[in-house]
């Protein structure tokens, strides 16, 4: 028998998405601090654009948080429609190339392009198309992974962003994990990654040399995850009829959040990340969730189930506000804030990753 062909995988992520397309619709932001959100004193930031980021402003932190790092910061209020149509013209792109497409989220999604609809030279060359492709029908730029399974796909996206292109080939993955810090891994999160530090595991080298058995006695059912891509290894198959059983999104912050208003400001960011999910996916589940992570590592989750499912935005960040103010006033400091929703009306869902650590 011959041995199975090597996937040829591309993660597609556009490039500070939402800022982007402020930028572009409005010139005079161009090369400016934005953030898309609301700034008032319970906002968010959804996005922020690259000029934002050098002074350390990042999606779902608190506005009063983003405007102290950044004065000039110069706050847009979110065109959601806008973002699904432009979302909804890359994805028209995507599918020239191949049907197998696998969306993350409005801006980013895998591409399996093993069978080469195009005919094109190489993945390498499909994925510079599809960039300009997008470019040329958007005026957005957009960054691409290539590789030949989705862990290292998603890791090589970062690798050049923005605007930019990285292959990681059989020949050179499982060593070129090695020399990355872990806390760049997808699906290592903060947490996560200072845990590992503290175990003496700063780089994927440092992670290969350890155990199963050591995975297993300090990270439980992430060991295997963890031991595989330690050294490259990632059978997942680009699935575009994936189901979810939930949506989530959750953050650890950079310093332990004790002030009410950022607290509840750090819990709408995180319902506002899951409703952009539910509206797109036009899925809606009944039960939200909260879960919160002390400064001394004590976790709690708070969820309430309802009668009919959870419709519109401001019912979302109702449910979320409500079960944060239940554990409101506290006297410790709160490390991770997250919200999810669940229980969709169809629960045949497959998991595709365990839920490993938050989003810095």
């Amino acid at each position: 028998m011959a041995p199975p062909a090597v996937r040829k995988i591309i993660h597609i992520d556009m490039d500070a998405f939402f800022a982007s397309v402020e930028q572009r619709d409005a010139p005079e932001l161009r090369g400016k601090p934005v953030a898309v959100g609301h700034g008032a004193a319970r906002g968010v930031v959804a996005a922020a654009s690259y000029e934002a980021r050098e002074y350390g402003v990042r999606s779902a932190m608190p506005s009063v948080t983003a405007i102290r790092r950044c004065p000039d910061l110069i706050f847009v209020r979110p065109r959601f429609d806008v973002y699904r149509a432009v979302s909804q013209q890359i994805h028209a792109i995507f599918a020239e190339y191949t049907d197998l497409i696998q969306p993350l989220s409005l801006d980013e999604a895998y591409l399996d392009v093993t069978a080469n609809r195009k005919g094109l030279a190489t993945a390498w060359a499909t994925a510079k198309d599809i960039r300009r492709r997008i470019w040329e029908e958007t005026g957005l730029t957009a960054s691409a992974g290539i590789s030949y399974n989705k862990f290292l796909a998603k890791l090589a996206s970062d690798h050049r962003k923005p605007n930019g292109q990285f292959a990681v080939t059989p020949d050179m993955g499982a060593e070129w994990v090695t020399t990355l810090p872990v806390k760049r891994f997808h699906g290592v999160g903060p947490v996560t990654a200072a845990k590992m530090n503290r175990l003496g595991i700063e780089t994927g080298a440092d992670l290969r040399d350890k155990s199963l058995a050591f995975l297993h006695q300090h990270f439980g059912s992430a060991a295997e995850w963890y031991h595989a891509i330690a050294r490259g290894e990632d059978d997942r198959p680009v699935n575009p009829h994936r189901t979810r059983k939930s949506s989530g999104s959750e953050t650890t912050f950079r310093s332990d959040l004790t002030d009410v208003a950022e607290i509840e400001a750090g819990v709408l960011g995180q319902a506002d990340s899951v409703w952009r999910w539910c509206e797109t996916a036009q899925r809606f589940g009944r039960t939200v969730t909260v879960k919160v992570k002390f400064a001394d590592f004590r976790q709690i989750t708070r969820s309430r189930s309802q009668s009919a499912p959870v419709r519109t935005q401001e019912a979302l960040r109702e449910a979320s506000l409500t079960l944060i103010r239940g554990v409101l006033p506290t006297q410790k400091g709160i490390r991770l804030l997250g919200v999810t929703v669940s229980n969709f009306p169809s629960e045949d869902a497959e998991a595709e990753l365990p839920l490993l650590g938050g989003a810095a």
